[in-house]
């Protein structure tokens, strides 16, 4: 049994279809990452003022063992002159109360400065962390919509096997009453 022209023509628009909704997908898909590609590869310039270079160097050399071992050596060195040092010489004899006042001087500076740049690294991290989110995003979207495409193409399969199933069903019901023709003559 061949198949005749409107079969044909059912068969090739059915397929047509079928590519038209995978299309449709896909589009879809581009469609909704395009936000999420423009956000990751376009992230806002950040503009730092002189205040924030300054307090980010200032962290970076306060927060480091180079700064502790320095500052280490400056008061020991400092301890000792004037331990050791007579009369003129001796600018703060024990207890040392100039340099008490230097070190709570440098502490009530440095602490707030720290404290700035930290804020800014952590608004750094929040932004990576958002990329991060939107990679994610990202991710989950293709997945989905590879599902979509899986179910999809599932879904065409399982018609055209019961469309042959039907098929084969007519051809074996003619066989079936040609071999019951032949048998009566």
């Amino acid at each position: 049994m061949l198949m005749n022209d409107k079969e044909i023509d059912d068969l090739l628009s059915d397929e047509n279809a079928h590519l038209n909704k995978l299309h449709q997908i896909v589009k879809d898909t581009i469609k909704s990452e395009e936000l999420i590609i423009h956000n990751l590869l376009n992230p806002p310039e950040e503009t730092l003022t002189a205040g924030q270079k300054i307090s980010d160097k200032v962290a970076l050399f306060g927060g480091s063992w180079k700064f502790i071992i320095l500052f280490g050596v400056v008061l020991t060195l400092w301890i000792i002159y004037n331990a050791l040092a007579v009369g003129y010489w001796r600018f703060d004899p024990f207890p040392f109360i100039l340099m008490n006042l230097i070190l709570s001087c440098i502490a009530a500076l440095q602490a707030p400065i720290i404290m700035m740049s930290q804020n800014r690294q952590e608004e750094k991290d929040r932004m990576r962390s958002e990329n991060d989110y939107l990679i994610n995003l990202k991710a989950e979207m293709q997945i989905r919509s590879l599902h979509q495409k899986m179910d999809l193409l599932l879904e065409e399969q399982i018609k055209t096997l019961f469309e042959t199933q039907e098929k084969q069903f007519i051809i074996l019901k003619e066989l079936s009453s040609k071999l019951d023709n032949l048998s009566i003559k």
